[in-house]
């Protein structure tokens, strides 16, 4: 298995749920992380308890749909923080209801902020990777970009996008020693799916941020030679 101590990671929508438990692994395996969100003090709170861990971490506030403003704040944190090799695009939203039902603005803003987003940070980052001829992307998708379900049009439009532009992207940058992996978890008792009442979250039978993030690091500890395309995740029994 590889070693990702002292490697540096940028996690999108790192303050809480996946993204903050990811960015806890991490650091549990000495990586360096920068998290990203749009609430300044629930960043704060993660990076002391990232800072505790032992490793370096920052953040940035900004909204993954604004290109400008990921270009501005990826230039603060590699001025200060340094380059990246890893990218877990994790960053996302979610809203149910009919086609007819869901306003505009809502059905746009989903598919801004998970497809927009993951495409500007990536965009924004990747040359950095291949500049090095190597590094790790990582696109959160869900099982919802693989069937969709009534009400959830937006939601699964977005992921059924992401997995595509994941998969043009893994076969574009193999020849740089870049691996590309689209993960696709069932519901998770993450702040959002509770916010949204899609699971009581019990521990004894739902899928929790942790376990997410424990298929994270172990692709990222792949020998450099094997990439996990795609995966999903699910709970064993809910």
């Amino acid at each position: 298995m590889e070693n990702i101590a002292g490697k540096k990671a940028l996690v999108t929508g790192g303050a809480r749920g996946l993204g903050k438990a990811t960015a806890i692994a991490l650091a549990k395996e000495g990586v360096h992380v920068a998290i990203t969100g749009r609430n300044e003090e629930l960043l704060k709170t993660t990076v002391k308890e990232l800072q505790d861990i032992g490793v370096q971490a920052t953040y940035e506030v900004f909204d993954v749909s604004d290109l400008a403003a990921v270009q501005e704040a990826i230039a603060k944190l590699n001025a200060s923080f340094g380059q990246f090799d890893i990218i877990i695009n994790n960053a996302g939203i979610a809203a149910f209801g009919s086609l007819v039902d869901m306003d505009a603005e809502t059905w746009t803003n989903i598919i801004n902020t998970n497809v927009l987003g993951s495409y500007h940070v990536t965009k924004v980052v990747l040359p950095q990777l291949i500049e090095k001829k190597e590094g790790d992307i990582i696109f959160v998708s869900s099982t919802a970009g693989l069937n969709g379900a009534a009400t959830t049009s937006a939601y699964s439009a977005s992921k059924f996008a992401v997995i595509g532009m994941a998969d043009s992207l893994m076969r574009e940058v193999r020849k740089h020693n870049i691996r590309v992996c689209t993960l696709m978890p069932s519901t998770i008792a993450s702040d959002m799916s509770k916010d949204l009442g899609l699971t009581d979250g019990n521990p004894e039978s739902v899928l929790q941020p942790e376990d997410f993030a424990e298929l994270i690091i172990a692709n990222l500890k792949l020998p450099r030679r094997a990439m996990l395309k795609s995966a999903s995740l699910w709970s064993t029994n809910p």
